[in-house]
């Protein structure tokens, strides 16, 4: 599985979170990973385990967002930015094993994808300032 892959598998599971609580949370991760089918334990770890990290550290992640963003604080962005921009922000600030380039061309990429029509702007934006 190439990296990109697995960034949207992190991607779709953290979008969860704005839908599902905890507990549904936990159920709807399984079910995804289930409709996966085979992949290698690996590619698996790692996807459950990235998630996971940001998944707790989303409140220190949306304050620092807060901080940086005018005008657009979380609550006010849509799902899918703010599912990217946090995606993006703990591989810039947490990673280590990505460069901060990669995670912004990345999360623009996924903008396009994803987003709305101004959304890889937005995300480009808002990333330039926190590097």
């Amino acid at each position: 599985m190439t990296r990109h892959e697995v960034r949207e598998h992190i991607f779709k599971l953290l979008f969860m979170i704005e839908f599902h609580g905890d507990e549904e949370l936990t159920e709807q991760a399984g079910m995804y990973f289930e409709e996966l089918g085979e992949i290698e334990e690996k590619d698996r770890s790692y996807i459950q385990e990235k998630f996971l990290h940001i998944k707790e550290r989303i409140p220190e992640i949306d304050e620092a967002l807060n901080g940086i963003t005018e005008g657009w604080k979380t609550n006010r962005m849509g799902k899918a930015e703010l599912t990217i921009l946090r995606l993006a922000f703990y591989e810039i600030r947490y990673d280590e094993d990505i460069p901060a380039r990669v995670a912004i061309n990345e999360a623009v990429e996924m903008g396009k994808t994803f987003g709305g029509d101004n959304s890889a702007a937005f995300i480009n934006g808002v990333l330039a300032k926190l590097v």
